[in-house]
């Protein structure tokens, strides 16, 4: 990969750093300034302006660590022991000029490790899926296939990589054939199935799970895909003491006019040309703890971020752990579906 892919000028937006890091599939950036090499820039350097400071409209330069690990030409060969010293992923050689040579990754050429979430992952599945009609008129929502296999399959196989083994499926429309699907599939997963009589939304039927989960737990939509390091997830839910941690996606938009703004006189105040607008939202995954479904009322319709609003209120600890538009995929639409498709069939 070309070292000119991972460098960003300390003047550009943090959107624009996201987006880098989504296209280079890294997880850090090599900030110049002049184009000379001053700082560098991690996901989690992001993760942690956001969460602090929740202003999208920063600079790089806001953000990035002006004291960056590298390594001179003469001491590559030092490269492996220095980046185990400082935990780092991966590492910039430079010349005497502070130019990039190259960059040295961990995990190049080897086996990414196992990981050990071990976390129950509940999945709501029991929806019509009415905006994906007339897919759904033949199959249910999590069945609707993405490439050789259903998107629940991929949601399942994606949480399994990280450890995760036990799995509930909260189930309602066609729920018949969403069991006969996974009775029938050979894996290395225990599935688990909730059977939802009345529609009880995406927060209700959470109830059914009462003396089924004692422990910390994965919630998902069954039409959302999440790119994202769960344990990570995971350690910032427990480090901060949440009772929930919603995953919000970062979203552009980009409005196709100029959009005038007008003063309380009549006047013209200002006017932009087609500005974009960035903002979080909620992608339909969430870690939660198990309080939330001992104090459920059973059989009753509530949608997950209702529940959510109620808990602010008792002033519970609510956090979000924010990730990039790209990490996020959702086939809830056609069109985002196809989307999807293209993604994954890569």
């Amino acid at each position: 990969m070309d070292v000119l892919e991972f460098l960003i000028d300390e003047e550009a937006t943090m959107i624009e750093a996201m987006e880098q890091l989504d296209k280079t599939s890294t997880k850090i950036l090599f900030v110049t300034k002049k184009g000379d090499f001053v700082a560098a820039l991690t996901d989690g350097d992001i993760r942690r302006w956001i969460l602090k400071k929740g202003n999208l409209d920063a600079r790089v330069k806001n953000i990035a660590n002006y004291n960056p690990k590298f390594l001179y030409e003469d001491e590559k060969n030092k490269s492996r022991e220095y980046m185990k010293k400082h935990s780092i992923e991966a590492l910039p050689i430079v010349d005497d000029k502070m130019n990039i040579l190259s960059v040295i990754f961990w995990n190049n050429g080897e086996v990414e490790q196992k990981r050990n979430l071990e976390l129950p992952v509940v999945i709501m599945a029991g929806g019509l899926g009415t905006r994906l009609y007339p897919y759904t008129k033949i199959l249910p929502k999590p069945l609707i296939p993405i490439g050789e296999i259903p998107i629940v399959e991929h949601i399942i196989n994606r949480f399994n990589q990280y450890g995760c083994n036990q799995f509930y499926l909260v189930v309602n429309h066609k729920k018949n054939m969403i069991k006969a699907y996974f009775n029938e599939i050979e894996k290395g997963y225990k599935v688990n199935y909730v059977d939802e009589d009345n529609p009880l939304g995406t927060g209700g039927g959470l109830s059914l799970l009462k003396g089924k989960i004692d422990s910390t737990f994965i919630l998902s939509n069954c039409d959302i895909l999440i790119e994202e390091d769960y344990e990570k997830i995971y350690n910032y839910h427990k480090k901060e003491k949440k009772l929930i941690t919603m995953v919000c996606s970062l979203k552009s938009i980009k409005i196709p006019y100029g959009v005038i703004e007008i003063s309380e006189t009549g006047e013209i105040e200002n006017m932009k040309e087609k500005p974009e607008l960035s903002f979080f939202t909620n992608t339909g995954m969430y870690i939660v703890e198990p309080k939330v479904i001992e104090e459920l009322e059973e059989n009753k319709a509530i949608g997950f971020p209702d529940i959510i609003e109620y808990y602010k209120s008792q002033g519970e600890k609510i956090g979000i752990y924010p990730i990039s538009e790209y990490s996020w995929m959702d086939m809830g639409e056609i069109n985002e579906m196809e989307e999807m498709r293209r993604r994954l069939e890569r």
